[in-house]
């Protein structure tokens, strides 16, 4: 299911060592109180502030959480651009992922337009099925107009449901339903269609051992693949803000990526317990189609990785691009900005309300 100038604080110059007349105390009446003296002084107190500073810094977060004090995890991200590539303009992108061999799979919605397809990364067209299952006949599936297509997800190798031994399986919700459909990945062909828990059908995502759902609310769901049914959810949190409109999932190395709906934003989410560990700030993206002339499109929506090369995709609804991805931490004075509430600003929208039709 989309200011203010920098000012850096210029430190205290002042001189912390006194203008003493006298040599100090504590060294004896045998030293002598000569110029190069003090410069040793001043040596040695500096060297010894370093020191200091260093063994502070490295103490553990943990440790200072234990004696109570506020310790900043933030982490922001712009991205760098690795490759550009060609996605289809009419595709309203609600659910993507890596199938290996430079393949994508995907979900697109708009209700008599929504499908489930298998599109090649270098050209951002349908592919055909394998000859040992369909010859010539493209991996498009249209779904009945009566849905919405949503997030998707592929469940791993010799999955087990219902005593039934499966291969790779394509999970799918609907949107303003609490329905979802099974399928072949080998031909589309549609295993089950079930029920879930969740309050509406928005994005998935898969560890290869449970499934990860989200609403377009603050929660992250999740849920046993066999029963389907909700077995854990946390309400994601940015300090003490709830972060709703969760929309299209990704789970990359042991955490949640999460698309913020109407926001050029990605939340990186600690599955563990909803926390927001940082996020990826990508307007550049939608700021560059719009100034290409692309004016007909919709929210960014879409996170796969590929696991093995460790590539990050994204893309939008309706976009005609799809890029690959590398994170750039923001540098120092960009970060204190956004952490004293531009962030909030940024990828934090009022909850969206949804009724069905």
């Amino acid at each position: 299911m989309t200011g203010g100038s920098l000012r850096k604080k210029r430190p205290n110059k002042r001189s912390t060592i006194p203008k003493a007349a006298e040599p100090p105390m504590a060294f004896g009446s045998s030293f002598s109180s000569s110029p190069s003296n003090y410069r040793k002084i001043s040596l040695l107190a500096m060297v010894f502030l370093v020191v200091c500073v260093v063994v502070v810094l490295s103490i553990s977060s943990s440790m200072w959480g234990g004696f109570g004090f506020d310790v900043p995890l933030d982490q922001f991200y712009s991205i760098e651009v690795v490759n550009e590539f060609p996605h289809d303009p009419r595709a309203f992108t609600q659910g993507l992922l890596y199938g290996g061999n430079d393949t994508l799979f995907e979900s697109t919605g708009l209700r008599g337009q929504s499908s489930i397809r298998k599109v090649a990364l270098q050209t951002g067209k349908v592919q055909v099925f394998s000859k040992d299952y369909v010859l010539d006949v493209q991996a498009l599936h249209k779904m009945d107009d009566s849905y919405f297509g949503e997030g998707l997800t592929l469940l791993g190798d010799r999955f087990v449901r219902k005593g039934v031994s499966h291969s790779l399986e394509l999970f799918q919700v609907t949107w303003l339903e609490n329905i979802g459909f099974i399928y072949d990945r080998n031909n589309f062909s549609k295993i089950e269609k079930f029920t879930h828990q969740m309050q509406d059908g928005w994005g998935l995502a898969t560890d290869g051992k449970v499934l990860f759902g989200s609403d377009g609310t603050s929660t992250l769901y999740q849920i046993d693949p066999q029963t389907l049914k909700v077995v854990r959810k946390h309400t994601v949190k940015y300090k003490d803000h709830e972060v709703p409109n969760l929309n299209e999932l990704e789970y990359i190395n042991g955490e949640i990526w999460a698309n913020v709906w109407e926001t050029d934003c990605i939340a990186r989410i600690s599955y563990e317990d909803g926390i927001v560990l940082g996020w990826i700030l990508l307007p550049n993206l939608r700021q560059g189609l719009l100034a290409a002339g692309s004016r007909n499109i919709d929210v960014l929506n879409g996170i796969a990785w590929d696991r093995d090369q460790n590539r990050i995709f994204v893309t939008g609804k309706l976009w005609p691009k799809l890029y690959e991805i590398k994170l750039q931490p923001v540098l120092q004075p960009v970060r204190r900005k956004l952490s004293n509430g531009a962030i909030e600003q940024m990828c934090i929208r009022m909850p969206a309300h949804f009724g069905k039709p």
